[in-house]
């Protein structure tokens, strides 16, 4: 038996210790729910009836009769985000799949799902992170009719199934089982998107090329190929236990895809509380499955939008994780993958190499990984499996023995870096992350003097008018959950890559958010406290020296701390940025949001039992 590494073993001891109050609280308030029969079953007959109206004759007899569980689905469905398209068909595969196993399933409801590629760069990007807690509440409207045996939640892409998660955990004992549509078969190659993207920013080519070149990396249905948040969150739903092993880079409208969704609803249907082997959500979700998942996050290179998402959803459960947390584990993973933007080969071509279950297989042999927390099919020890047909019949075996392209995968033994790449970056501009597992070595240290910005655009301006010919560090500030939702800032990447490429030293620094996307650029992410509610950063003035150390963690102003204290704030002025595109509806968001080093979530769920 694998010993598990003494650094993850302390780190899930400290959280476990760290959360013993509000874990306790949290779990129950969960088993004191926990359904003595089918959960309908509790219903007046006039709630019944109106549970079973719109049902199918067959689906209507056997709700009312209560002899079969009930599954609730609740979808993320629309037609325009590629990642979600597939959807649209996946009720009627699942009713199906459920009336052949003895169960009902009817869509309990619909939550948003908003696409960050298409708000990339615009005002409705600053809705995005938002969208997270509203996907949380608007599946608590659809679990809250309280007829539900298990759940199957739809979702894929950035904010979508971390909402569904801190739901799923929010109803805690009831089963839940994730459900995907898988990646869009390969594009256009991430590097030549990227020459493309750069070459625009430069003038060098026009907006039809630039076009062309995008619509042949997003061309169809399925997940965006590269490494951000969305596929991130399929890698966590698996590590941590909410898939069927081997679920998350299925490519949609294949055979294998459809089985994988019929058998998601097969187990659903087996573990509800009516049955022998009685899992639910908040239970199989434990301190264990959270460290599972930063591990993942770390071992693939994975969104550092995850920094915000994972504690939100563990604070969901009663469970504490701060930063702290991320960086200890950090320090122990090996980067055993590269995936676009910290390589040029994409998701597709993970999975082709080995994929989850090698990934799982040697984390599992390097003592990284709980093989003993609970996922919905069984102890993480058993997803170091991949599902494939024989003879016709969905079975699952186990993993390659050896990478197919070690420049994509590679074991625990031989990785790509001895660390999962991501730095607490912590100082006197407050505290952050920075992820470098992109970043080259010689440019993760730097001095250089501050330009201050508050919007993205207004860096842009200035180095459309040939003002950034010089080594600096970019403060961009005034971009927090507090200010304007916290938008990505993903399109001062090819600006910032062009400056590094023509030999300058450029750093940002910023209280906004850049997911996995800053690539090389040195980057010190979610600042906070933010400078919108007071902190360092609206005391950073032109000129100021920054002393930017990624590889120590450490982020420094080089100015005496009398001098620096006595400065005015700079103020937030919200002026456009709160109105329009109903923004101005989410006033009360950006009031109550919590700091980014505890998820900037509107739930306070640390209060469990207060």
């Amino acid at each position: 038996m694998t010993i598990l590494h003494p650094t993850i073993a302390d780190v899930t001891d400290r959280i476990r210790h760290r959360s013993r109050e509000t874990r306790a609280a949290y779990l129950e308030l969960i088993r004191s729910r926990r359904p003595d029969g089918f959960a309908r079953m509790k219903m007046t007959e006039g709630n019944l009836a109106h549970a079973s109206a719109g049902c199918a004759v067959m689906e209507k007899s056997e709700l009312l009769g209560g002899g079969w569980p009930n599954i609730g689905i609740i979808t993320s469905y629309n037609d325009m985000l590629s990642a979600h398209a597939p959807f649209e068909g996946y009720p009627d595969i699942i009713r199906r799949a459920a009336r052949e196993v003895g169960a009902i399933a009817q869509v309990a409801g619909g939550v948003p799902a908003m696409c960050d590629g298409v708000t990339q760069g615009q005002e409705g990007m600053e809705l995005s992170l938002f969208s997270r807690d509203v996907i949380a509440m608007s599946s608590a409207i659809g679990l809250s009719h309280d007829v539900f045996d298990a759940a199957l939640h739809l979702g894929v892409c950035d904010k979508i199934v971390p909402g569904l998660v801190i739901a799923a955990l929010r109803f805690g004992w009831i089963p839940s089982v994730f459900v995907p549509a898988g990646p869009m078969p390969s594009g256009l190659p991430n590097p030549e998107k990227v020459r493309i993207r750069q070459l625009f920013a430069e003038g060098k080519v026009g907006r039809e090329e630039l076009l062309r070149a995008e619509a042949e990396s997003y061309h169809t249905q399925g997940t965006c190929t590269f490494y951000g948040t969305a596929n991130s969150n399929q890698m966590l739903m698996e590590v941590m236990g909410f898939h069927l092993p081997g679920a998350a880079f299925t490519n949609p409208g294949t055979p294998l895809r459809e089985a994988l969704t019929r058998a998601a609803t097969a187990r659903a249907a087996e573990i509800t509380a009516q049955g022998e082997d009685y899992r639910p959500a908040g239970e199989l979700i434990d301190e264990r499955s959270i460290v599972n998942g930063i591990v993942g996050l770390m071992a693939t290179g994975g969104s550092t939008n995850h920094a915000l998402h994972i504690p939100a959803m563990a604070a969901a459960a009663g469970i504490q994780v701060s930063l702290e947390d991320f960086a200890d584990i950090s320090a122990v993973t090996p980067l055993l993958a590269r995936i676009y933007p910290n390589g040029p080969s994409d998701v597709n071509h993970f999975h082709a190499a080995g994929g989850m279950s090698f990934l799982v297989r040697e984390l599992l042999g390097a003592g990284l990984m709980h093989g003993d927390a609970e996922g919905v099919a069984g102890p993480i020890s058993g997803y170091d499996r991949e599902p494939v047909f024989e003879d016709g019949t969905l079975v699952w075996r186990s993993a390659p023995s050896h990478s197919a392209d070690l420049d994509i995968l590679r074991p625990a033994s031989d990785p790509f870096s001895r660390d999962g790449g991501l730095r607490l970056m912590d100082g006197r501009l407050g505290r952050g992350v920075s992820k470098v597992s992109a970043v080259k070595p010689a440019n993760r240290v730097l001095e250089a003097p501050a330009i201050v910005f508050d919007t993205q655009g207004a860096l842009k301006a200035a180095f459309e008018a040939g003002h950034l010919d010089r080594d600096f560090v970019a403060v961009v500030r005034f971009q927090g959950p507090a200010a304007n939702g916290m938008p990505e800032l993903h399109g001062l990447t090819p600006v910032l890559g062009i400056l590094q490429d023509r030999g300058h030293k450029v750093a940002l620094v910023t209280d906004g958010r850049m997911s996995g996307a800053s690539g090389k650029i040195p980057s010190a992410i979610h600042m906070s406290p933010e400078a919108a509610r007071g902190g360092p950063l609206a005391r950073v003035r032109d000129g100021d020296m920054i002393a930017f150390d990624s590889e120590k963690g450490t982020l420094d102003v080089k100015v005496d701390d009398a001098t620096f204290l006595a400065r005015e704030p700079a103020q937030f002025r919200p002026n456009a940025s709160a109105m329009g595109l109903g923004r101005e509806m989410f006033s009360y968001f950006r009031q109550m949001a919590g700091t980014a080093d505890t998820g900037a979530s509107q739930f306070a769920f640390l209060g469990e039992g207060s």
